[in-house]
């Protein structure tokens, strides 16, 4: 195990004097923090958005294309994917823009650049905002991964091809029961929306329709559930609701750089409107209590190397990088066997 060393990860650190570039954009936002996210918008626009729109076109055959389009999809999928998803995330948590342009550039983000990664129109935030966030992954939450045995890649494999297939309905039939209108109409739309763009755009022109538009959604929807899935894998089943304890932290990681301190989940559902870079100040304010109730919290690695170590079951491996705060675990048997408990399947409907 680990002691809490001090934090490498990202905070606002403040320049002092801003570019010709930021000082325009700073005219439409409401936090000078965020320039970030402009300069990562700025690159999809420049790099991204163009390629796709071109993969549409005759001006690329044969071996070109493809040439093309498998470089597209590399850096869209795998470079910009991740850094755009949480970026989208903390813009909608927290509105980037000033009240008379938030609406129109939120807007334009979430129907013409969203999909681009795989995420149709207003279905995550209906999700997401509308559900995730309000039931913090208890029993209501479709996308609740208490039901499953969170070791095992057959149980992880049955979440996501019921969320892949059903997720959609069962998070407006939340939203429909709880009379949300506003949020389940939205959801509607930009579902349907999107898939009738997708049968259109097939007889335009089939292959850059399932590389633009068709495999994004596929894979946006596995790596969503796959950080779910682990963000939420350790659960006191005692107390489902501590959201001390049915999330994890990941501290000091180069995920944090490249994602927006994402790592901090725990921190994120207890204070879900606050910026990213207040982040590990607030962890380092609340250690106190996170060792009191034994919270998982990780140093070094991100939720690609837990879920491998989940789906194998290397508690070594977990209990290793596992971050032992104020001596809360008496010995590293103890963290692993905390660990094992927390992985169980509550019982309850799947």
């Amino acid at each position: 195990m680990k002691i809490l060393s001090a934090l490498t990860d990202p905070v606002y650190t403040n320049k002092g004097h801003f570019s010709r570039y930021e000082s325009f954009w700073l005219r439409f936002m409401n936090d000078k923090r965020d320039l970030p996210f402009m300069y990562l918008l700025t690159r999809i626009h420049i790099f991204i958005l163009p390629v796709a729109l071109l993969l549409f076109t005759p001006m690329l055959k044969g071996w070109t294309w493809w040439l093309v389009a498998v470089v597209y999809f590399y850096f869209s999928q795998f470079y910009f994917k991740g850094r755009f998803g949480l970026m989208f995330h903390c813009l909608c948590h927290r509105k980037m823009f000033k009240p008379r342009h938030q609406q129109k550039i939120h807007g334009y983000i979430s129907w013409i650049i969203c999909p681009l990664f795989g995420h149709t129109p207003e279905s995550y935030f209906s999700h997401h905002m509308g559900m995730h966030h309000v039931e913090n992954n208890n029993e209501e939450d479709s996308s609740s991964t208490m039901h499953y045995q969170r070791d095992s890649l057959k149980s992880f494999l049955s979440y996501f091809f019921n969320f892949l297939f059903l997720g959609v309905m069962q998070t407006f039939q939340y939203l429909y029961n709880r009379k949300r209108k506003k949020m389940y109409t939205m959801l509607t739309v930009g579902e349907w929306s999107y898939i009738v763009f997708c049968i259109i755009l097939c007889f335009v022109n089939l292959k850059a329709t399932l590389m633009v538009c068709v495999f994004p959604l596929l894979f946006a929807r596995f790596v969503m559930m796959l950080g779910n899935w682990t963000q939420h894998s350790f659960i006191d089943g005692s107390n489902p609701e501590n959201i001390y304890t049915n999330s994890i932290n990941c501290i000091n990681t180069p995920y944090n750089h490249t994602c927006w301190n994402d790592g901090y989940h725990i921190i994120h559902h207890l204070r879900p409107g606050m910026h990213y870079t207040d982040m590990p100040r607030e962890f380092l304010k609340r250690q106190d209590e996170l060792a009191r109730q034994k919270a998982i919290v990780f140093d070094g690695i991100h939720y690609l190397h837990i879920f491998y170590y989940l789906m194998t079951r290397q508690y070594n491996k977990l209990a290793s990088n596992l971050v032992n705060i104020n001596n809360a675990f008496e010995s590293r048997e103890q963290a692993i066997c905390v660990m094992r408990e927390r992985t169980r399947r509550i019982p309850g409907k799947i």
